[in-house]
């Protein structure tokens, strides 16, 4: 059965144009990647979880930010992994240098049977649509396009 991810997209607007914020995923293997590497904060969702509740907690777990108030539910969309994507916008303004994820461990270097931990996000930073378009993950491109379309439409 395909696993369900859900996320919090934070948007907001500075002097003018929309704004999204997006993380970085940390690790030796996206050190060096930028474009189509950012994503929004998100992550596997727990047994009979609720989907906004999973969400707020991914959030907080990847970034030590709480996030509180009226979402926007966004349509669901299906990542590159084939995992569902669920993700909740919401209107709210976050300090990137306040960023500071969980860990995770792995085998590095690779076949060293060595273990070292690395942050799950090494980073969060806000972008304009046509930057985070660039920056975003491709199957989340959607996410961003839809949340686009809403907030003209208001």
């Amino acid at each position: 059965m395909a696993k369900t991810t859900a996320g919090v997209l934070l948007y907001r607007f500075t002097n003018g144009p929309l704004e999204v914020f997006l993380v970085h995923p940390g690790g030796p293997f996206w050190a060096r990647k930028d474009l189509g590497a950012w994503s929004v904060p998100k992550g596997e969702l727990n047994e009979n979880e609720d989907a906004l509740e999973g969400a707020k907690r991914e959030f907080q777990e990847e970034t030590s930010i709480s996030i509180a108030g009226d979402f926007i539910t966004l349509r669901p969309v299906k990542g590159s992994n084939s995992k569902t994507i669920r993700i909740f916008a919401i209107e709210q303004d976050v300090d990137p240098a306040q960023v500071k994820s969980n860990l995770f461990s792995m085998e590095w270097p690779v076949k060293s049977g060595k273990f070292k931990e690395f942050p799950e996000v090494d980073k969060g930073g806000w972008f304009t649509i046509d930057e985070a378009l660039e920056k975003i993950n491709k199957s989340q491109v959607p996410i961003l396009e839809e949340l686009n379309t809403i907030l003209k439409n208001q």
